[in-house]
């Protein structure tokens, strides 16, 4: 009788032991599962943020597209992602700061369509100047280096749109020098492509 009140005793334990490895697992598999579900509903979220934000960003550029229509066509200027681009000789003799004739004709044709694309988002626009990598030179030496005379060029260009009619709140100025080519300055050609002045509609910042 007291081997069988053992035997008995020795089973129940074994099944306790079993139903407590049981009651284990199944707790990690549902830890398990609630973290993958977590993990994929993260994840699915990330993904709609970011189908959201390129959605946004090709609808801007359709937008800044429609309203350069005509300068852009003609190849006066160059749109690529979402910056504007004017080639410098358009714009400035070499080594001059001085707006030519046809390149403030450029300025005022863009004014219109950059006024009202900037006011209808919360948006300014940036004037940047770029320069090749050669030294300055001049006879007067009015520029002591690239930076001052990108940084001059962006002002031309943005006194230019303000004159023309532009709100003086909707843009402000900026200087690359020689940094940020476009391509190596290897040859006359590539610098002439790096000697330009661009603009880029940028979040107007809310914070003081």
């Amino acid at each position: 009788m007291m081997e069988h009140d053992s035997e008995v005793e020795s089973n129940t334990a074994v099944w306790i032991s079993f139903a407590d490895l049981m009651t284990g697992l199944l707790g990690a598999f549902v830890l398990l599962l609630v973290g993958v579900m977590a993990a994929q509903l993260q994840m699915a979220s990330q993904l709609e943020a970011e189908v959201q934000r390129r959605q946004i960003e090709e609808q801007k550029r359709l937008s800044l597209e429609q309203a350069l229509a005509g300068p852009l066509a003609s190849g006066r200027i160059t749109l690529n992602n979402g910056r504007i681009g004017i080639s410098g000789k358009l714009l400035f003799a070499l080594n001059s700061a001085e707006l030519q004739p046809e390149g403030r004709q450029l300025l005022q044709s863009l004014v219109g369509p950059l006024r009202s694309y900037l006011q209808s988002r919360h948006e300014i626009l940036m004037v940047s100047g770029f320069t090749d990598d050669r030294v300055v030179t001049s006879r007067n030496r009015q520029f002591e280096d690239n930076w001052e005379l990108s940084a001059q060029r962006a002002l031309t260009v943005t006194r230019s749109l303000i004159d023309q009619g532009m709100p003086s709140g909707l843009l402000f100025a900026a200087a690359f020098g020689q940094e940020q080519a476009l391509v190596p300055n290897t040859n006359e050609t590539a610098r002439a492509q790096n000697r330009r002045v661009e603009m880029a509609p940028v979040p107007r910042n809310s914070s003081p």
